[in-house]
This record gives C-alpha cells, sequence and structure tokens, in this order.
C-alpha cells in the first residue's frame, strides 16, 4: 500500500470512528432520563434544559472551530474535541450534583459540536472529488453511534449497576475513537490556503448560508425533540424503559441503511427536490399517527419519524455541495450548524414545556407538525444547485 492510500485510508478511519462519537453524548441521556432526574433530584425545568443542551452546545461552539482549525490545525482541534467529549461523558457519569452534571454535559457536547463542524470540511479537504460516497459513509456512522447509544445505554444500565454506567461507557468509545488522530496530528493542515478565505460572517450575506441556516436548524429542531423526549413519550403511552428506549432505537436505525444510499443519491443530482420533498413529509405524518394511536402503531410511526430523520445526512452532503472549496465549506459548515442550532434549542425545551403544560403528548406533536411546513418549504429552496462564493461574489 502507498503512503498515500495509507494516510487515505487511516484519515477515512478517523472519520468514521469520530461520526461514532457525535450523538452518543446528545442522545443517551433520553431512554434513561427519568432515572437521571431521580439520582439528581432534577427538576422537570432542568431536565427541559438538559435536553437542548446539545443544540446549545452545537450553536455556542461550533462557531468557533473553523477559527480554531485555522489557528491550530484542523486534526488538532479533532483530537482535542474527541477527548473533551470523553472526559465530559466520564465527568458527568461520576457526579452527584445536578449543576454539574449539567456543566459537564455542555463540556461533552462542546466536543462533540466542534468535531460535527468540522466533518464536512475534513471531507471536502480529504476527499474533494468523492464528498457524496464519503459522506455516506461517515454518516451512516454516524446513525450507528445514534443507534447504539439509544438501544444499548438501558441494557448497559441495568447490566452495571445504574444510570451511571450506562452513559460513562460511551466515554471509552471515545477514548478509543481519539487513537487515529494521534497519528494525523503530526502532519496537520490548516483549512485557509488562500488569502482570501470565506469567512464565519460572510456565509450571514448569502442567501443560501441563512437559509442552510433555517433548514438546518429546523431539522435539529425536530431530531433532537425526537432523541430527548420519544422515549418519555412512549413510556407514558404503557412501554417499559428497554422497549421505549428501543423504540427510539428503531427511529434512529432506520436511517442507517438510509444514510448508505441518500448523501450519494443527492451527490449525483443536481436538482435534490423530490429527494427531500419525499423524506420530509414523513415527519407530520408520523406525528399525526401517533396523536391518533401512540402505543398499538407505535413501530409504525417510528418508521416513518425515523425516514424523516434521514433528512440530516442530506443536510450534511448539502453543505458541501453548496460551496466549492475547504474554506468555503468549513464556513458554511460553521455558520449553518451554529446559527442552525441556535434555532432548534427551542425543539427540546418547548416540547417539554408544552407537556408540563397540558399534561399530554397532542400538543407538542401539534407543534412539530406545524414546524415541518417551513422546514419543507426552506428544504425545496436549498435544494437547488447554488454556491456560497457565487452568491459572495455577486453585487449587493
Amino acid at each position: 500500500m502507498t503512503p498515500s492510500r495509507r494516510a487515505s485510508v487511516l484519515i477515512l478511519l478517523g472519520m468514521v470512528l469520530l461520526a461514532l462519537n457525535l450523538r452518543p453524548a446528545a442522545v443517551s441521556v433520553g431512554p434513561v432520563l427519568a432515572e437521571v432526574r431521580d439520582g439528581l433530584g432534577m427538576s422537570g425545568t432542568a431536565a427541559g434544559l438538559l435536553t437542548s443542551l446539545p443544540v446549545l452546545a452545537f450553536a455556542c461552539f461550533g462557531a468557533l472551530a473553523p477559527a480554531a482549525a485555522r489557528v491550530a490545525g484542523v486534526h488538532r482541534v479533532t483530537l482535542v474535541a474527541l477527548l473533551t467529549v470523553a472526559a465530559g461523558l466520564l465527568g458527568r457519569a461520576l457526579t452527584h450534583s445536578e449543576p454539574v452534571f449539567l456543566l459537564l454535559s455542555m463540556l461533552a457536547l462542546g466536543g462533540m459540536a466542534m468535531a460535527n463542524v468540522l466533518l464536512p470540511s475534513l471531507v471536502k479537504l480529504h476527499f474533494p472529488d468523492r464528498v457524496g460516497q464519503v459522506t455516506a459513509i461517515y454518516t451512516t456512522a454516524l446513525a450507528v453511534g445514534l443507534t447504539c447509544a439509544l438501544v444499548l445505554t438501558v441494557p448497559i444500565s441495568d447490566t452495571y449497576a445504574g444510570w451511571r454506567s450506562g452513559l460513562g461507557a460511551w466515554a471509552v468509545v471515545a477514548l478509543v475513537a481519539a487513537i487515529p488522530w494521534l497519528g494525523l496530528v503530526a502532519h496537520d493542515r490548516a483549512l485557509e490556503t488562500s488569502p482570501r478565505s470565506v469567512r464565519f460572517g460572510d456565509v450571514a450575506r448569502t442567501r443560501i448560508g441563512v437559509a442552510m441556516a433555517f433548514f438546518f436548524g429546523l431539522q435539529s429542531l425536530q431530531a433532537y425533540a425526537v432523541f430527548g423526549w420519544f422515549a418519555q413519550l412512549w413510556r407514558d403511552n404503557g412501554y417499559t424503559a428497554a422497549q421505549a428506549g428501543a423504540l427510539l432505537g428503531l427511529v434512529a436505525a432506520v436511517s442507517i441503511p438510509l444514510s448508505l444510499w441518500a448523501p450519494a443519491a443527492v451527490a449525483r443530482r443536481e436538482d435534490q427536490r423530490w429527494i427531500l420533498l419525499a423524506v420530509m413529509s414523513c415527519y407530520p405524518i408520523g406525528y399525526i399517527g401517533l396523536m391518533v394511536s401512540p402505543h398499538d402503531l407505535a413501530i409504525l410511526w417510528a418508521l416513518l419519524v425515523g425516514v424523516g430523520a434521514v433528512t440530516f445526512p442530506i443536510v450534511l452532503v448539502l453543505i458541501g455541495l453548496r460551496s466549492r472549496t475547504p474554506q468555503g465549506t468549513a464556513a458554511l459548515s460553521g455558520f449553518t450548524q451554529s446559527m442552525g442550532y441556535l434555532l432548534a434549542a427551542v425543539g427540546p425545551f418547548g416540547v417539554g414545556l408544552v407537556h408540563d403544560a397540558t399534561g399530554g403528548w397532542t400538543w407538542p406533536l401539534v407543534m412539530l407538525a406545524a414546524l415541518s411546513v417551513p422546514q419543507i418549504l426552506i428544504g425545496l429552496y436549498v435544494a437547488r444547485p447554488t454556491y456560497v462564493e457565487d452568491q459572495l461574489r455577486q453585487p449587493a
């Protein structure tokens, strides 16, 4: 194997292991949320904040990732982000303090946020001619990590003396994922290679940048509301904790095969509107079904909501397709994800507030179904081919 071939294999392995760790910190709490609340004496408001921390972390820390990569190197920042994830996950599994648990969760999620923003630019940097294929590989790994965190957290908790073990196990996975990046930091590369690079603020002046931020935000709002609260929804409708976790795992598992197909299919087409419309329409159908029959037809609605969640890997490949350069991809990714996640924070927190106010799940589901409408409309706009660099060159 040639040196360049070995380097490509190493970076791809690093990306896959990194992607496996980009969701456990965010979603592993959902299946054991009731036990965490009991163990820490957590109020309903604090629980709503906890379910909103992932999107807040992405909004706060995601914007820092491109600048940090320019200064320290993209591979070094990725390694530090992974180690931060591991430290936060381990620490929150050990603490008995509610504020410390929230702070350490934010630490882990902050590392996850920075790594998440850098992945599209790493793809553009190392595999510029295979954006669709490589995005399909790492988004599938992301879906596997998401599914495992949702399905395995409860069994690990039951086997090894409680929720602390179930949450702490993911710190070990993050440490393993850091190993390939130890070899990559020695040959680090900065993202900025041209005198006129696209910056975070530049993207804010483009129509596609603003539209991508809203599209990403509305999609993330849906996803984190689902992964933060739907386990509790199914528990309230007669399922055990393990069964509810399995149903939520089914939502995530749907995206494993579809994540292999969707990014590559999107990358092959100039116009992605029909794919996006078919995928996103599954959200409101699933929500309406959950209002009508949340128990008896739970598997069907879980499958449909899972298909809707495949919008996420499509958004990630669109970030690469709506920019021409690694610098443009990094800036568009940082702006899209940080601003988008700021909007998405409304989702899980809002679902918690509406649920507490109404005492049921009908109105939270109505809220999510209504928010899927602007998501579909904006998605149809960003599916049309355009580039952030081209819009920056257009006269104001």
